[in-house]
């Protein structure tokens, strides 16, 4: 699929994003020399917001029903009710049983979380890689710099996905005393305090730091191979970003596995672990899952997870694309037309 530019003054702007036409460069090939995944010149940050929150809000709502189902997957000590084998028996029995609606129960404060957190993750690492790559290297793409700029920008991304994954997954569990995400909210806030918003923080930041890195280092290791040139592709967008997710997901299993026990504080895992009160930090989340699992503890939902993920990236990534190719090419005409 390739789509082209027409109509904006000049036959060299086509598919490929190749910035402004400052300096009287246009039909040259140093002004086309910027390529598409490299835009700031051209594509500004509320660009990059605007594209980032489409990505995060779509990203989330399409794929909402399989979270659900590795939420629960990840249970360490599910309801006998509850044991599922398959995301699509899993999908099956909770619309059956629990109403049709049930794997959509707190889509609403994941996407109020989603578009904000999704904006300043992608206009940072935007920023952050640009620079990045001009310290690191000068002739072009950095894997490193494009490791520590995902990094950055998870610390942002979190610092707001982190309540919304709180009340979400707690939404999300097998007879779950929350009916809505605000008397969720309420109940949380009055019986544990703000904190317990962020108690998976740190355990949040060291699984998404990771996963992050190892998500961009391969997404645009994928690129330079499928789209060297960097153009406006879809399927090369929609391939790297699937294949980084599976990779990244399937890495982090672990820590994921003890993000959601220290987000749903599940009270017969912690009764069986001899738990008393709620249940804080990373380590004690890990031995927590041993404890009760062994090994095998901490890859539960693995594949619930990279089938999640993979489609999530390829969605959040060919939608990015698509924004930022859309937004800037409206920029570059309005100047071309003033």
């Amino acid at each position: 699929m390739e789509l082209r530019r027409g109509g904006v003054g000049n036959q060299a702007a086509g598919r490929r994003m190749d910035g402004d036409c400052r300096d009287g460069g246009c039909g040259s090939k140093d002004a086309g020399s910027e390529d598409y995944e490299n835009l700031p010149t051209s594509a500004s940050v509320s660009t990059h917001m605007t594209a980032g929150a489409m990505a995060g809000i779509l990203e989330h709502s399409i794929m909402y029903p399989v979270d659900s189902v590795k939420t629960r997957m990840q249970s360490l000590n599910p309801d006998p009710k509850a044991r599922y084998t398959s995301i699509y028996g899993a999908l099956k029995r909770i619309m059956h049983t629990e109403g049709f609606w049930r794997p959509l129960r707190g889509l609403n404060v994941m996407m109020m979380g989603a578009g904000p957190a999704h904006a300043m993750y992608f206009a940072c690492y935007e920023n952050m890689k640009r620079t990045l790559n001009d310290v690191f290297s000068h002739q072009g793409n950095s894997h490193l710099a494009n490791g520590v700029a995902g990094s950055m920008a998870t610390l942002l991304h979190d610092a707001v996905m982190n309540p919304a994954e709180v009340v979400k997954q707690r939404l999300q569990m097998y007879n779950s005393q929350h009916r809505s995400a605000f008397s969720c909210i309420r109940t949380v806030w009055r019986t544990e305090g703000l904190g317990a918003f962020y108690r998976s923080y740190t355990t949040q930041l060291t699984m998404n730091i990771p996963f992050q890195s190892i998500h961009f280092i391969t997404y645009e290791f994928l690129q330079e191979q499928v789209n060297p040139r960097r153009d406006y592709n879809p399927q090369s967008h929609i391939i790297s970003g699937g294949l980084a997710g599976a990779l990244a997901a399937a890495a982090t299993t672990p820590l994921d596995v003890c993000k959601t026990l220290l987000n749903t504080q599940e009270n017969m895992a912690l009764s069986l672990a001899n738990v008393s009160g709620r249940l804080s930090g990373m380590a004690n989340a890990f031995r927590t899952v041993y404890q009760l699992n062994g090994l095998a503890g901490y890859f539960k939902g693995i594949q619930a997870r990279v089938i999640y993920q993979m489609p999530s990236t390829a969605i959040s990534w060919s939608v990015y694309e698509f924004f930022k190719y859309i937004l800037t090419k409206r920029q570059l005409e309005n100047r071309t037309l003033y």
